[in-house]
């Protein structure tokens, strides 16, 4: 699953758990290995302590640096989105042949071009200034920038499977997760 900032990657993700998907973020897990000593370290050695706040990496610090320089924003990446693509295989594995239904949140999924390690993708979206009201009310830094390296919506529409439009309220989201549910699950049990 991808979409835009603020179009409601999240919550989307949020529902599917609620409906019985196995779900994982892929920005939780790139929070995790934030954590990891040894990203930490890297991660000190390319800029220094500038990026550490109260004995962690600060992520709002790595942000500015990152989506101010096309060459830190790629050494970051090529760093990073392995171990992620690894935590993701590994989270796979793990699920075995129980879950019906798994969804990641992967917001450059075509970005990367990822979506051939997915069975199905999924896009949400939602209206512009939707979606800057709703960043400007969590406080999302930089969305600007971080939006300029995303493909517009209409593409990553036009490139998913499935898209869900979330303009609406939270019952209507759910509403459309629980459609997708019904029609991604396999009654056989085998994975999706």
């Amino acid at each position: 699953m991808t979409g835009g900032i603020a179009a409601g990657k999240s919550e989307a993700l949020a529902a599917f758990a609620r409906l019985g998907a196995a779900t994982l973020s892929s920005d939780a897990v790139v929070h995790e290995l934030l954590d990891d000593p040894e990203v930490r370290d890297r991660l000190l050695a390319r800029w220094g302590g500038e990026v550490i706040a109260h004995g962690a990496i600060d992520r709002g610090r790595v942000g500015a640096i990152v989506f101010h320089s096309a060459d830190e924003l790629a050494w970051l990446e090529s760093m990073l989105h392995p171990l992620v693509g690894e935590r993701v295989a590994e989270w796979r594995t793990e699920l075995g042949p129980r879950a019906q239904l798994a969804v990641v949140e992967v917001p450059l999924l075509f970005e990367t071009a990822m979506e051939d390690a997915f069975d199905a993708t999924i896009a949400v979206v939602a209206d512009d200034e939707k979606r800057a009201s709703r960043a400007g009310l969590r406080g999302t830094d930089l969305l600007e920038a971080r939006s300029d390296r995303q493909l517009p919506q209409a593409e990553k529409s036009a490139r998913a499977d499935h898209v869900i439009t979330n303009d609406g309220s939270l019952e209507e989201l759910e509403r459309q997760v629980s459609e997708l549910v019904a029609l991604l699950a396999r009654p056989s049990g085998e994975l999706r």
